[in-house]
């Protein structure tokens, strides 16, 4: 009785480029690396900038006649700093060629956000329940909470500044409301400009 012949495989495949096997271990090891790398285009002139904006702001707050005056006061302080901030920041990733969002670009947006959206919310809340005299200490703990959790994948300084805003922050929740724009001055205008001279000289800019 004669087996029916088995079918051998084609093994005459062509084998890979070797240009193409580099090209693939080249992406492999450049995404492991933007991976596991730092973020690093938190701008420290970006920082000094909006520690100005806040020094003015403290001091036109504490001359407004009244809550409403001085929630806007803080609210466009606190659009101009951001918008300061990000645009300083697209500039230091534009110079060093890179993508502002890449992955660590990606990470850092993605955990600061949450403590920066509670922190919108809340200020509606207090707001409408008319409790103006926490929104210091809240804006300063939870920036400060955004920045530790961003800071993560930025550089050294970044979370300790921080840890820094949480303290001023819990600070200013148990202390006479009267000292919230001196708080505000001291986190925001203070910590800004002595961080941001740090990074400036340490991190390129």
């Amino acid at each position: 009785m004669t087996l029916p012949a088995r079918k051998i495989p084609d093994s005459r495949r062509p084998p890979v480029a070797l240009h193409d096997r580099a090209m693939d271990n080249l992406k492999y090891i450049r995404d492991t690396m933007e991976a596991s790398a730092s973020f690093t285009h938190v701008s420290g002139i970006g920082g000094v900038m909006m520690g100005l904006i806040t020094f003015v702001a403290a001091f036109a707050a504490g001359q407004a006649d009244g809550p409403d005056p001085w929630v806007t006061i803080w609210l466009a302080a606190a659009a101009l700093g951001l918008t300061t901030a990000t645009v300083s920041m697209f500039l230091k990733s534009r110079a060093a060629g890179v993508p502002l969002l890449s992955g660590p670009g990606w990470k850092f947006a993605w955990t600061v956000s949450p403590p920066l959206f509670v922190g919108a919310l809340l200020t509606i809340v207090f707001i409408q329940a008319g409790l103006i005299e926490l929104l210091p200490g809240s804006w300063l703990l939870l920036y400060g909470a955004g920045v530790v959790t961003g800071g993560s994948y930025s550089v050294r300084p970044v979370p300790l500044m921080g840890a820094l805003f949480m303290l001023l922050g819990a600070t200013a929740l148990f202390t006479p409301p009267a000292w919230g724009d001196a708080f505000m001055a001291a986190g925001f205008g203070g910590l800004h400009i002595v961080f941001g001279v740090v990074i400036w000289r340490n991190h390129g800019g």
